[in-house]
Parts: C-alpha cells; sequence; structure tokens
C-alpha cells in the first residue's frame, strides 16, 4: 500500500512539473517570439535571346536561351509595410549570326538584394511598392570562329530604383493575382577591356587601360521587367506564369555590348510563415 502511494506521488509530481515546464515556455514564446511571413518563388522560362559585343564581333547575334530565376521575400506580415527582396538568376542562350557562320554562346548569372516599401489599398486589393536593390553580375560571351580573343567575360556592380504593383482578385472562386515590377539602373562599375586590348596585356603584363569603369543609367542602360500571372492551388502554394523581360546594354571604352532576352516563365510559388 505504501509503495502504491509512493508510485502515485511519483507519477503526480512528474505531471506537475510537466505542466509548470509547459506554461513557462508558452509564457516565453509568448513574449520572444515573433512570425515572419517568407515568399518563395521558383521559375525557369524559354525564349528568344539578341546579342552584340564589338569585342568579339560587329555582327549582331539571334538565337534563343533559357533562364531560371529564385526569389525570396520576407516580411513581418503579408500587410507588413517593409520587405526584404533577395533574388537569384541564370541564363545561358545560344544565337547565331545572320549568316550562321559564327555562333555566339552567352551565359550569366545576376544576384539581387534589397529593401522594398509596400502600400496596400482597396481592402488589401492593390499593393504598390517602392525601393532599391543591389545588383551583383557575372556572366562570359564566346565566339566560336574567334581565333585570338574567342571570349569576353563581364563583371558589373549596380544600384538600382525597383518600382511594382500587385491586384488580387477573384475567378471561378479561385485566388489569383497580377504582378509587375520593374529594375533601372541608377549607377554602379563593370569591368571591361579597352578598345584592342587583349586579356593577356591585361592579366598576364598587368597592364591597365581604364578596366574598371564606373557606370550610370546613360552608359550602361539596365531595364528588367516581369509580370506575372498566380493562380492559387491551395492556402500557401500558387502556380505562376509569366514574362521575363532583359535588356542590359554597354557602351564604354569604345565597345559596345547589349543582351536582350525574352523569357516565357512557369514557376511555383510558395509562402510560409515562419515563427522565431
Amino acid at each position: 500500500m505504501m509503495n502504491q502511494l509512493k508510485t502515485i506521488k511519483r507519477r503526480n509530481s512528474s505531471r506537475l512539473r510537466a505542466a509548470v515546464l509547459t506554461l513557462l515556455l508558452a509564457m516565453a514564446a509568448a513574449n520572444g517570439a515573433t512570425a515572419q511571413e517568407r515568399r518563395t518563388t521558383y521559375q525557369i522560362g524559354f525564349g528568344p535571346s539578341r546579342l552584340l559585343d564589338t569585342y568579339l564581333s560587329a555582327e549582331h547575334f539571334s538565337g534563343s536561351g533559357i533562364s531560371f530565376v529564385s526569389s525570396v521575400e520576407r516580411s513581418r506580415s503579408k500587410t507588413a509595410p517593409w520587405a526584404t527582396v533577395m533574388e537569384h538568376q541564370a541564363s545561358l542562350s545560344r544565337s547565331e549570326n545572320r549568316a550562321a557562320t559564327s555562333t555566339g554562346l552567352e551565359g550569366s548569372y545576376d544576384f539581387f538584394c534589397g529593401r522594398m516599401h509596400r502600400w496596400q489599398l482597396l481592402d488589401n486589393r492593390l499593393t504598390l511598392e517602392a525601393g532599391a536593390v543591389g545588383n551583383v553580375g557575372t556572366g562570359f560571351v564566346y565566339n566560336t570562329t574567334n581565333g585570338n580573343n574567342p571570349a569576353q567575360a563581364r563583371l558589373h556592380l549596380n544600384i538600382m530604383p525597383v518600382a511594382g504593383a500587385s491586384w488580387s482578385f477573384r475567378i471561378w472562386r479561385k485566388d489569383m493575382a497580377v504582378r509587375y515590377r520593374v529594375n533601372l539602373p541608377l549607377a554602379g562599375v563593370m569591368f571591361s577591356p579597352n578598345y584592342g586590348q587583349s586579356y593577356y596585356e591585361i592579366f598576364s603584363r598587368g597592364n591597365y587601360d581604364h578596366n574598371v569603369v564606373f557606370t550610370t543609367f546613360a552608359s550602361a542602360p539596365y531595364f528588367r521587367q516581369q509580370l506575372t500571372l498566380e493562380m492559387a492551388v491551395n492556402k500557401r502554394t500558387s502556380i505562376t506564369f509569366g514574362y521575363l523581360g532583359d535588356y542590359s546594354q554597354a557602351d564604354v571604352n569604345n565597345l559596345k555590348y547589349h543582351t536582350w532576352s525574352h523569357r516565357f516563365m512557369i514557376g511555383l510559388v510558395k509562402e510560409f510563415q515562419i515563427i522565431r
């Protein structure tokens, strides 16, 4: 009998300690926990490309390519005024000159990171946003017929204002949204050889010739726009269809360069609520 009473007391004591510990953890979570909304998008797209690089050739090259875009937006809530934006974009294209005698291969990677301010209007159906991002990009162009200088490397850093808008609505009992965002350059720096200068002179002989160039929207205009339609699959998942236009060009060191690409995108959007 005494043993049974001791066993019951031990059990009750353990349950009490567990209840107290649970209560303390709940109080700590209520006082210190913060929620964060995270929106993640993955997209892949195909479409035409147009390329010019007078360091390699005076010819225009036309072809097609593929792009992959991954983006993350973080904010305290869906209606919070500020959001942090991070985006990765990788592209690869193959093009030919007008006579189809030369092939150009072009690849690039860009990273965007910045802050956006959002305004919620019309009962949160319309969202306007504006902010700025930093852009770091690298890439290459390879000409299959050139002998001495078959390739051109690219590296740039930009500060870019960003603006956008989104409209939420329902059709056929489905939540949908149309989103638009545009990036424009303000100022930055880029790497470029000078006219007639080889990479051997730059890297082997160390002959610097204005190879780090300060750029503005006039000398290196860059226009990037995204238009997407999202259709909800469930409360946290959507399918997205859209268009990505990427138009980059530069006129520095007596050399001209541009890549114009149009991509028709398809992707997946996931929304999470993270408790810290």
